[in-house]
């Protein structure tokens, strides 16, 4: 199973993520959000397999989200124009993002991911 990591490597709890998935031997493949940013098709397909709002995917907690007042935009803005605004900067993406062959979580959750392996 092709696994892809997707996160921010100054972030506390994409570290603990990380090796959570080194503890147990998963192989994965390492993508720095802020250098390679998900663009909108692939957020659009994450979207879809994860079987979440797009709100989810929203870094709710991040400087970026609330410079740009993005909390009430969320609720209004069509997906279309969220999903060319999460594109636009890695860092308000959540995080970490885990790509498995059917399936995409967001943000680090240590039971569902349990779960899922």
């Amino acid at each position: 199973m092709a696994i892809l990591f997707i996160c921010y490597p100054k972030c506390g709890t994409c570290k603990k993520a990380q090796k959570w998935l080194e503890e147990r031997n998963i192989e994965y493949t390492f993508r720095d959000i802020t250098l390679e940013r998900p663009t909108e098709g692939e957020l659009r397909r994450w979207i879809k397999a994860s079987g979440l709002e797009i709100s989810r995917f929203f870094n709710t907690s991040g400087m970026l989200y609330r410079q740009m007042k993005l909390k009430d935009k969320v609720k209004t803005l069509p997906e279309e124009a969220l999903l060319e605004i999460l594109a636009s900067d890695g860092m308000l993406v959540k995080r970490p993002v885990l790509v498995l062959e059917k399936d995409v979580l967001i943000g680090f959750n240590e039971k569902k991911w349990a779960e899922r392996f």
